[in-house]
């Protein structure tokens, strides 16, 4: 055969396997866009516990919605104990914690799944006529036992220190207790059960003091104390310098739904971590220098 004939032939039969290849990746690609487009998430996410984390987990769902509107998120306070107790007893799908499952009486942490998607930093914080800025770990403990009564023993004015506690099985209260009150019981006083609460309540009481989580400190009326001169900021939590600080759990049960399972990956995006997370107050897990385990031993990364 010429060989002109053979190279044209030739040609042809290349030409011809490059359009096959051509035509099954189409095939694959069109058929890949079609399952993914067609597969989409859908069910309800009832995730509950926390104050703390519930502004985090507010907004995080908003903006999971709305890259997925076949979900609906709903997101409620109660307080870690709560949280734990609920996700344990099957009610909820998610039970939002300060606190490790294992730091709970009644909850058996075994048979739950720990899922952690950021940090808490917790400050004390009073009544914006309070003059004083800087307090030590002694006096804030004396005061919250009920040693200290007045501010002038503190440096302050004359005036009679009020104190707003948080619940019992309120996980922000057991962060602040843990690391502050070494053991020690509070004095009776006024409880509240959540954070925006409390925000409230001393802003508008004189001599009023308290602790909240980060996220709620920006707020008129209120300012943060300095603890032995280290001021409260995501600085010194992520080494540990500020220690009044805890993980932010998401806990489930049992099998996961699609929903539930593609809501807390989506907690780890860069999107979260490194946008909404600092944005809202919180620490990214990534950013934290040191890790803390239910005992409450530190140890550096």
């Amino acid at each position: 055969m010429n060989k002109t004939i053979i190279g044209v032939v030739g040609g042809v039969v290349i030409i011809a396997a490059g359009l096959a290849i051509y035509a099954n990746s189409n095939s694959h690609t069109d058929k890949t866009t079609t399952d993914s487009t067609t597969k989409k998430l859908s069910g309800k996410v009832l995730s509950l516990g926390s104050t703390a984390l519930q502004p985090l987990a507010e907004q995080v769902g908003t903006s999971f919605q709305e890259k997925n509107p076949g979900v609906t998120i709903t997101v409620q306070g109660g307080g870690s104990g709560a949280g734990l107790s609920q996700v344990a007893n099957g009610s909820v799908q998610i039970g939002n914690s300060d606190v490790f499952a294992e730091e709970k009486d009644g909850v058996d942490a075994s048979k739950l799944k720990d899922h952690q998607v950021a940090v808490v930093g917790i400050a004390p914080v009073v009544n914006s006529d309070v003059q004083v800025s800087n307090i030590s770990k002694t006096q804030l403990r004396d005061i919250f036992t009920g040693k200290i009564t007045n501010w002038k023993e503190v440096g302050g004015k004359d005036e009679k220190i009020v104190i707003i506690n948080r619940a019992t099985g309120s996980g922000t209260r057991s962060v602040f207790e843990k690391n502050v009150l070494d053991g020690q019981n509070a004095v009776q006083s006024t409880e509240q059960d959540s954070n925006g609460t409390v925000q409230k309540i001393v802003s508008t009481t004189p001599g009023a003091i308290s602790y909240l989580a980060f996220a709620y400190l920006d707020a008129s009326g209120i300012k943060a104390l300095d603890v032995d001169k280290v001021t409260p900021n995501k600085k010194n939590v992520e080494d540990n310098s500020w220690p009044i600080w805890a993980y932010e759990h998401m806990y489930t049960k049992g099998t996961e739904t699609e929903a539930t399972k593609a809501f807390l990956k989506y907690f780890a995006t860069k999107e979260v971590q490194k946008t909404i997370v600092p944005k809202l107050g919180y620490i990214g897990l990534t950013d934290m220098k040191v890790t803390r385990d239910a005992t409450g031993k530190v140890e550096n990364k």
